[in-house]
C-alpha cells in the first residue's frame, strides 16, 4: 500500500480526539463528502483525528506507533454485527466503523491494521488474526505484529487496554491470519502459508469497499 503524506495543521483536542486542519488525507474526497451527510459532527472530529492520525505517528518509534494506534481505536465501543447491522458477520470499512463510533472485533483490528501500514510499518510485520477466545468463550479477531514471520507477536486487541506478547495471552488461540498478501494457517508452536490473501472472502470484499473510501 502506498502511504500518501498528510499535510497537518495545528492540531488541538476536542472531546478526547485530536483535530487537525489537512490539506490531503487517507479519504477520498467523494467519500468524504457521503460521510458527512451520513454522520454527526462527533463522528465528523473522529474522522479528521484519523487522518491526522499516520503523518503524526510515522516519524515515531515503532513501540509508540502501536501503541497510540491501539489506544486511538479502543477509546470506540464494542458492538456486534448482529445489534449494529443485523448481520452474523459484516466487515465494515475504516469509515463505516468511525462514522458509527462502535463496531465488532473485526472492526477494530482492520483499522488498525490500515493505520500502520499508512505509518509507515511494513506491511509483512501486520496480520489480522483470527482466534479462539477462552474468557469469553468465543470467535475473535486481533492485530498482531512481529519484526519477522516466526517470531514472538504482539497482540494488539480490543479486549484489553495493553500490548502485551502472544506467549502472555493464554486466553488466545491462534486460529489463521492474514495481511494483503498472505494467509497462514496456525497449529500448535507453529504456523504454515498456505496461500496468498485472496481466499479469504470477506477480507477481498473489504478491500474493494476501502478502495472507494481510501487512498490506500
Amino acid at each position: 500500500m502506498k502511504r500518501r503524506t498528510l499535510a497537518l495543521g495545528a492540531a488541538a483536542s476536542v472531546g478526547g480526539w485530536v483535530m487537525a486542519d489537512l490539506a490531503v488525507g487517507l479519504v477520498r474526497p467523494e467519500a468524504r463528502a457521503a460521510y458527512s451527510t451520513l454522520y454527526p459532527a462527533m463522528a465528523q472530529r473522529r474522522l479528521a483525528a484519523w487522518e491526522a492520525l499516520p503523518g503524526r505517528l510515522s516519524g515515531l518509534p515503532l513501540a509508540e506507533r502501536l501503541t497510540q494506534t491501539n489506544q486511538f481505536f479502543n477509546q470506540l465501543r464494542f458492538l456486534s454485527d448482529g445489534e449494529q447491522w443485523g448481520s452474523r458477520d459484516y466487515w465494515a470499512t475504516p469509515l463505516e466503523f468511525l462514522g458509527r463510533g462502535a463496531g465488532d472485533c473485526e472492526e477494530f483490528a482492520i483499522a488498525k491494521y490500515v493505520t500502520l501500514v499508512k505509518s509507515d510499518v511494513p506491511t509483512a510485520q501486520l496480520r489480522i488474526t483470527y482466534v479462539k477466545a477462552l474468557r469469553p468463550r468465543q470467535a475473535h479477531m486481533v492485530l498482531t505484529w512481529a519484526p519477522k514471520s516466526g517470531d514472538m507477536p504482539l497482540v494488539l486487541d480490543n479486549l484489553i487496554a495493553d500490548i502485551r506478547p502472544a506467549s502472555a495471552r493464554t486466553d488466545l488461540i491462534p486460529v489463521y491470519s492474514f495481511n494483503a498478501d498472505s494467509l497462514w494457517i496456525s497449529k500448535v508452536g507453529s504456523e504454515k502459508r498456505v496461500s496468498d490473501a485472496s481466499n479469504v472472502g470477506h477480507w477481498q470484499d473489504l478491500r474493494r469497499r476501502m478502495a472507494k473510501e481510501i487512498i490506500l
